[in-house]
């Protein structure tokens, strides 16, 4: 199990990286993705520090951390620097807090993101077929999630991928060990909202392709 959606106590999550990361491994997790809720005022801070967590747990652990940052209601305008300036501060996955339907995130957001070439752009919540389609031809994935609220669009958006062509991937935007879903319930959340069983294991190779890449970089 992968999971490149998740929380700590640099944002919004109930444990450290530390904590968090053995929470994951007992569970079964060999890939965890940190990107806690950033915007202008805290990408400087999260960013540096999560990397430098990064470089010194995988040299022992083996379940893999990748440093990354979700850029969470920020303006669409903003989003394609701040974009710029999160790799350059050493995030090896870049997600942006998409257009879910229970938050109040700007219009334009799932665009804007989709444009400054993220890597996931997450629950993107009704997300229309031309920003599918704009972001499957820019590599851009769609992210299936088990989260409480942000999956109440999950089988729109597997639909609205089916008919565009885009990559989907499955995450728990996981804020508390609670949140690591079992390999089982998240075949049955994505089997839940119509995706058929050869998908959903393609869904989990997608997850575990991009995790490869990124980790095959440092």
């Amino acid at each position: 199990m992968i999971d490149l959606h998740t929380h700590t106590q640099f944002s919004d999550g109930l444990l450290n990286p530390a904590e968090h990361l053995r929470q994951a491994e007992v569970q079964g997790y060999t890939v965890v993705g940190i990107t806690d809720h950033a915007d202008a005022s805290t990408v400087e801070i999260f960013v540096p520090a999560i990397r430098r967590f990064a470089d010194e747990h995988n040299k022992h652990s083996t379940t893999k951390v990748i440093c990354g940052v979700e850029l969470t209601h920020v303006h669409p305008a903003t989003i394609q620097a701040l974009v710029k300036r999160a790799r350059e501060l050493g995030a090896d996955i870049v997600n942006v807090h998409g257009e879910t339907v229970v938050e109040p995130v700007i219009p334009g957001t799932n665009k804007a993101a989709i444009e400054a070439g993220v890597d996931i752009l997450c629950h993107p919540g009704l997300i229309s077929d031309e920003d599918a389609k704009l972001a499957a031809s820019k590599g851009v994935r769609l992210e299936i999630t088990s989260k409480k609220g942000h999956c109440y669009t999950n089988g729109h958006v597997y639909n609205v991928a089916k008919r565009c062509g885009n990559t989907l991937v499955y995450n728990n935007d996981a804020h508390s060990h609670n949140d690591f879903t079992s390999e089982k319930l998240a075949r049955d959340i994505m089997a839940g909202c119509g995706i058929p069983l050869n998908e959903i294991d393609q869904i989990f190779k997608n997850s575990a392709d991009l995790a490869d890449l990124i980790l095959k970089r440092r």
